[in-house]
């Protein structure tokens, strides 16, 4: 009996949330395409970005993953590591806790399929007149990972069928949060987070070495921010209660 008004529900949904993953799908396919190339040009089979793409579903750590795999058998090292690249999803969490609310059996897979994409989707678009706002989320968040799951076996496929010299391919992380960073060091009036995270990787790489250090530039890097933000927070009070025409100047 419910079935012919479900479907007319997901279908609004889906229709609604459809276009505006549109500009995901060129990014994410792209993207997707270079990891599968990268996967098998280290010698996975197809069924390792596939199931990757699928059940990780965190870009950056995806490409990470790939040297994990490759290098000494660490799980406490590649646990340490996934938590400090994907850290920010506590953050996207928390903030998507009252949009979750009430999602029923979505609420699960929403919260997996969290990305930072999804997140800037479904943060900043509310779901449009008479379209549930379950399904729309979940609409937006299950594209967005096709995408990047036939992205990945795409570029597995080819890679396979397309033989060629792919040396270098693995610096399209490199080259993807280079601009990233440089998208960010554009758009924001402050420079101190960008230059406190080049200056702890540099002190990290020079006392670490170029294989150990990454780990240790994350720490060093939330603990900064961490000491940077409660001083703030003390001269910013301390600024408030003494001194008024201070803040003002």
């Amino acid at each position: 009996m419910d079935h012919p008004k479900t479907g007319s529900v997901a279908g609004k949904a889906f229709k609604a949330a459809f276009p505006m993953t549109l500009p995901i799908l060129a990014g994410f396919l792209f993207l997707g395409i270079s990891y599968g190339f990268l996967m098998t040009s280290k010698g996975f089979p197809i069924i390792y970005p596939l199931a990757m793409s699928a059940l990780i579903f965190a870009g950056s750590m995806e490409f990470v993953t790939v040297d994990l795999l490759l290098s000494t058998f660490n799980p406490l090292g590649a646990l340490a590591l996934t938590l400090m690249v994907n850290a920010r999803h506590l953050f996207y969490g928390l903030a998507m806790l009252p949009r979750f609310r009430g999602t029923g059996w979505k609420k699960p897979y929403l919260i997996f399929g969290m990305c930072d994409e999804t997140f800037a989707l479904v943060s900043s678009n509310k779901e449009p007149p008479g379209v549930d706002r379950g399904w729309f989320m979940f609409f937006i968040t299950l594209l967005n990972q096709a995408y990047w799951v036939g992205g990945a076996t795409a570029g597995a496929v080819l890679g396979n069928l397309a033989r060629f010299d792919a040396r270098g391919l693995e610096f399209v992380l490199t080259s993807m949060f280079t601009v990233l960073f440089a998208d960010q060091w554009l758009k924001t009036r402050t420079h101190f987070p960008a230059v406190i995270g080049l200056a702890s990787s540099l002190i990290c790489l020079l006392v670490f070495g170029a294989d150990h250090f990454i780990i240790p530039s994350m720490v060093l890097i939330v603990v900064v921010f961490a000491i940077a933000d409660r001083t703030l927070w003390k001269r910013q009070g301390n600024l408030y209660g003494s001194d008024r025409r201070e803040v003002g100047a």
